[in-house]
């Protein structure tokens, strides 16, 4: 072997095996990587408040939740629920592609759809709101299954609250009284005087003949319009949303989220304000809720949690309301129950429907029969 030869191969034996190195070198920097993540993880969460709880369900399913609420440790139920409740009564929900209400407000030639629920826009231009107020006004539909569903909750002292997006009354129409509602977005229920100055108030009935009579509804005292007291965008959600979701979600046992897209703040946030350890169930056609990235990057935050390996709370029920509530009636023994009080109650609203017609008939008759005594007299 010549010199050189000879030194090229003392070379290469004092040369490391880079190949091997960078090997070695990849698997302590994703070991050392895992590590910080989970430092990184530890650390949020520490901080935060946002360690992972308990896990309280055998099973994340909808078989888990009824097990679970039968057991007897289930004693404060919450349901946050959105216009998907109310879609089986033939209330349009917001945003469906097609069929959402915001899909189909071009008769009232807007700006752009939200414009019928700004406060800005209404006060300069209130007509397009009342118009829509005639199609969607309460006491022309029922409550659904879903409503009913809440009110056997209540009946058998589960229900801590319901807190609704919603303004068409239907909570309060299937037998939720005031203490057991938080209507977020407010309600038809009572109207006020827009000007600051007055804040008169005026009755649901007095609202809807205004609003049946085509008239613009305009105060009594100082002329200014009166509004329902619904929440329109940039108005404040009422006081009591506030003060009770601090005394409610911390005591919160199960929190079941129904027909929302979860998507309007503050109310979506409530779904974090349930202790770590508190299951959640979500009714809905699709999943919504999810962590948003960078919570989710860490696996920590109050975002819904499905599908990770890392779930441990959150179960996802994919049907409509309806039917998801009386396939979880039906795994707690209360099917018939809930079909007979549908079915009760509707025959109810039926009735007394009937009775307000006839009334309305005979002093419609009356009220001609007086304006015909009249005219022969002046003949």
């Amino acid at each position: 072997m010549s010199e050189e030869a000879s030194k090229r191969a003392q070379e290469e034996a004092d040369t490391p095996d880079l190949e091997c190195q960078s090997d070695d070198s990849s698997d302590e920097g994703d070991a050392s990587g895992d590590t910080e993540m989970d430092f990184l993880r530890s650390l949020f969460s520490r901080t935060l408040g946002l360690s992972p709880g308990e896990k309280v369900l055998d099973e994340l399913t909808l078989d888990g939740v009824a097990r679970y609420i039968l057991s007897g440790k289930c004693k404060n139920i919450i349901c946050m629920v959105g216009a998907g409740i109310s879609t089986s009564a033939g209330i349009p929900d917001f945003r469906s592609p097609g069929t959402g209400l915001y899909a189909n407000l071009q008769k009232y030639n807007l700006p752009y759809p939200e414009a019928i629920f700004q406060i800005d826009y209404f006060k300069k231009h209130p007509e397009p709101f009342f118009a829509l107020a005639r199609e969607l006004y309460p006491g022309q539909f029922k409550p659904t299954v879903c409503h009913y569903f809440m009110r056997m909750l209540k009946d058998k002292g589960l229900l801590t609250r319901c807190y609704s997006q919603n303004i068409d009354t239907l909570e309060r129409v299937a037998g939720l009284e005031g203490e057991d509602l938080i209507e977020a977005h407010g309600t038809f229920h009572t109207s006020h005087c827009v000007s600051f100055l007055c804040r008169k108030e005026y009755s649901m009935d007095w609202m809807q003949t205004k609003i049946f009579s085509e008239d613009i509804p305009k105060c009594d005292s100082c002329g200014s319009l009166v509004k329902p007291d619904i929440v329109f965008f940039g108005e404040n959600l009422p006081a009591r949303f506030f003060t009770s979701m601090k005394m409610d979600f911390p005591r919160c046992d199960l929190l079941i989220i129904m027909g929302t897209s979860l998507q309007v703040q503050p109310f979506a946030s409530l779904v974090s304000r349930v202790s770590n350890s508190c299951p959640r169930l979500l009714i809905n056609m699709e999943k919504t809720g999810q962590s948003e990235f960078g919570m989710g990057l860490f696996s920590f935050g109050g975002g819904m949690d499905f599908d990770s390996d890392k779930a441990y709370r959150d179960v996802a029920h994919l049907s409509t309301c309806d039917d998801g509530c009386m396939a979880l009636a039906e795994l707690l023994g209360w099917k018939e129950e809930l079909e007979q009080m549908v079915k009760r109650e509707h025959a109810l609203i039926d009735s007394k429907d009937a009775k307000k017609k006839d009334k309305e008939a005979s002093q419609n008759s009356k009220s001609t029969g007086a304006e015909a005594g009249k005219s022969d007299k002046t003949e």
